[in-house]
């Protein structure tokens, strides 16, 4: 791959001073390991040192950056570096491109409408299902009956989507997560757990991305929703009649009980536990291992601990905890003061 430094600023709306746009970029790299050819970004202040000592030919820099000392590369000016950045990424280093090919060892149903560009080995693509135009389909996948995949998703090695489910367009799945498992419903009867069908399915909305080795369980009735842009890190669980609201981004081993309302651009850390039937206000952000027990009724608030409560009640009763061994002595001290006064007065009046 070999671009040229005035293709990369027009690709990216970017600028740059002097005559060198025919300058040759063949290659993305850090600016600590950038060597010649090679392209890089500049966002954080805390780095401004690395791109006086880089050795890439181009760096993307914040409009606004002036040089306090000489730099050695050609400058890309852009309100958003690392955004340009990935551009170039995605559009020219992606490791995600394949031919366009149906391996041999992959079936299509007959019933099935696939625009897929490419579809590895022992993929199995069941019927009626439909795939959009420029999917990846790595091997090993399963796309369930009449599944619906939008334009230009893709979808890596053995993910297993079920019947009826719905995926949108620019949608990225790693490998082995698991979308429309049933949900987790069982009624007791005579002290016995009866199963529950779950005749739901998952929507899946555009733009959104999920990590390896989820699980996205399909509703009772109705719909499980991921709305659009939303981000999943691996060890996802999201149970049935769930929504997620937009561009909302949940870490690792976070777990989602049922019927459960996120709202939109909300934040969680790692290992966050969120009860069921509950509703959690947009911009909600919780710390990891936060434990969400109730319904969170004000957006843009900030939680943490279990249950969760405001970060800054949460750091007082922390700070407050930590005084319990000095004020234990205390009191055993005032005990034994206690103690010694009854004596004296006992010993008086003797």
């Amino acid at each position: 791959m070999i671009l040229t430094l005035a293709q990369i600023a027009q690709e990216t709306q970017s600028k740059y001073i002097g005559e060198k746009g025919n300058l040759q970029i063949t290659a993305a790299s850090k600016l600590e390991e950038g060597k010649s050819g090679s392209l890089g970004f500049f966002a954080n202040p805390k780095y401004e040192h690395l791109i006086y000592e880089t050795q890439c030919s181009a760096v993307f820099v914040p409009l606004e950056f002036e040089a306090k000392q000489p730099v050695n590369c050609e400058l890309l000016y852009h309100t958003n570096p690392y955004f340009a950045f990935c551009m170039v990424l995605t559009n020219h280093f992606n490791p995600n491109i394949h031919n366009q090919e149906v391996e041999n060892q992959a079936y299509v149903h007959p019933t099935a409408v696939c625009k897929a560009s490419y579809i590895g080995h022992f993929s199995y693509i069941d019927e009626r299902a439909k795939i959009g135009a420029n999917c990846i389909i790595y091997p090993g996948c399963y796309i369930g009956k009449d599944a619906v995949i939008g334009e230009h998703t893709v979808i890596y090695p053995n993910v297993v989507i079920y019947s009826k489910c719905e995926i949108g367009s620019n949608v990225i799945i790693h490998a082995g997560t698991v979308i429309g498992s049933d949900g987790f419903g069982f009624a007791p009867v005579n002290g016995k757990y009866v199963k529950i069908p779950q005749i739901g399915n998952v929507i899946v909305e555009d733009w959104v991305e999920i990590g390896s080795n989820c699980s996205i369980d399909r509703a009772t009735m109705g719909s499980t929703v991921i709305k659009m842009g939303t981000k999943l890190d691996n060890l996802v669980q999201i149970a049935h009649n769930v929504e997620v609201g937009e561009h909302t981004v949940i870490a690792s081993q976070t777990g989602i009980a049922g019927s459960t309302k996120v709202g939109g651009y909300s934040q969680f850390g790692g290992q966050c536990g969120i009860g069921g039937h509950l509703v959690i206000a947009p911009h909600t952000s919780a710390g990891g291992q936060a434990g969400i027990t109730g319904n969170i009724t004000t957006p843009h608030q900030k939680l943490t601990g279990t249950p969760a409560t405001d970060v800054r009640e949460f750091l007082k009763s922390v700070a407050g905890s930590r005084k319990v061994p000095d004020l234990m002595r205390e009191i055993e001290g005032l005990k034994k003061e206690i103690h010694r006064i009854s004596e004296e007065i006992s010993s008086n009046k003797a």
